[in-house]
């Protein structure tokens, strides 16, 4: 009986965080990455002074963390800045983000590294990105 209060209370503080545990949202889909019906926008460009600014949105992809959806500015043929229009609501994500940002403006193209810990939007991001530059043109 000594050994039972013990073993009981241990196994109660053991099972905590399993009830405490919270899971990302989940689509229903079991891939990890599925585009949505919505494509990549058509490319609207306004001229100032002999550089072209365009920007495009990339298509929304619904990810087992949330939809990811980036804008894209192009000055010319460069890649001036990126926009998230929508992102998970999660941690990892909200760290990620800016480091894929600036990957993107130095390659200055979708073939960028993962961030490790958010894997999920990275390849989402990735996606919506050779979307809107696809649709650049």
């Amino acid at each position: 009986m000594k050994r039972a209060i013990p073993v009981l209370v241990l196994s109660v503080a053991g099972l905590i965080p399993v009830w405490r545990y919270a899971p990302s949202h989940d689509t229903g889909s079991s891939s990890t990455a599925t585009e949505a019906a919505a494509p990549a926008s058509t490319p609207s460009a306004s001229s100032s002074g002999g550089s072209t600014t365009t920007v495009v949105k990339g298509s929304t992809l619904d990810t087992e963390k949330g939809p990811v959806q980036v804008e894209v500015t192009f000055e010319s043929d460069k890649i001036a800045s990126v926009r998230m229009l929508q992102q998970p609501d999660h941690p990892q994500t909200t760290a990620a983000v800016p480091k894929l940002i600036e990957e993107t403006l130095q390659a200055q193209s979708a073939d960028i590294d993962t961030v490790s810990g958010a894997t999920v939007t990275s390849d989402g991001y990735k996606e919506s990105l050779q979307a809107a530059i696809d649709a650049k043109g």
